[in-house]
Order: C-alpha cells, then sequence, then structure tokens
C-alpha cells in the first residue's frame, strides 16, 4: 500500500544508532535503529530491525518494526506483517498486514466533511 508509494527519503537512522530523547525531523524518515523519546516527522518508515520506545506523530507512518508508545497520523498508518505496536493508533486510514499486532486502541475519525447522515439523505 503506502510503502510502494513513499515520498523521497530525506533522512535515514541507521540499525547500530541508539537516540534517546525527542527526534523531529522534516520530510520522511526511515529508521533502522532505536530511539526512545518522541518522533515527530511528515513520513515515517520503520524497518524490521526499528524500535521505538515513545510516541510516533506524522501525515503517514508505516510499521514493519516494533513501537511502545501511541501513533498519530493525519492520513495513514500501515502496519506490515512483522509490525508490533504496543499502543493507541489514532488515524483516519488503517492498513494491516496479515502478521501485523496492534495491541491497544484504535481510533479512527473522519473529517465532518465527510461524514454522510444516511437518515436526511433518504428523506430528500
Amino acid at each position: 500500500m503506502l510503502s510502494k508509494n513513499i515520498d523521497k527519503l530525506e533522512s535515514f537512522v541507521g540499525s547500530n544508532a541508539r537516540i534517546k530523547g525527542e527526534m523531529t525531523v522534516e520530510g520522511t524518515l526511515r529508521l533502522d535503529g532505536t530511539i526512545e523519546g518522541g518522533l515527530n516527522a511528515d513520513c515515517v518508515i520503520l524497518s524490521e530491525k526499528a524500535m521505538v520506545k515513545g510516541d510516533i506523530t506524522a501525515q503517514k507512518i508505516v510499521i514493519a518494526g516494533t513501537v511502545e508508545g501511541n501513533l498519530r497520523a493525519n492520513e495513514l498508518v500501515e502496519i506490515q506483517s512483522k509490525g508490533k505496536v504496543l499502543g493507541g493508533v489514532f488515524t483516519p486510514r488503517l492498513a494491516v498486514i496479515e502478521g501485523g499486532e496492534i495491541n491497544g486502541k484504535i481510533e479512527m475519525k473522519m473529517e465532518e466533511s465527510q461524514i454522510i447522515d444516511f437518515e436526511a439523505k433518504a428523506r430528500d
């Protein structure tokens, strides 16, 4: 799904990297290492080796690794087959590939303009 149409990769954190603290990135970030703290970016891609202990906030989030924290995406969250999320997922669109895991609350809200009142439409 999303993983085939990722915007140009602009930042990369390698598998031997371990970061403690908040991280903010403009553009797309691919993470192979470990972050202990919050992560903010336009688009976040976690490889199978990646681990985040903290919340992730982005437009689009792709998880193939492990997250212990909440995911907040304005557009889409994709949990791939080896992805694990131990926390809440808050997004309007969610894709979970067979084998992907979510252990927490899932909240999917649409914008008010996209909600259709079927009762009012039926009366017309």
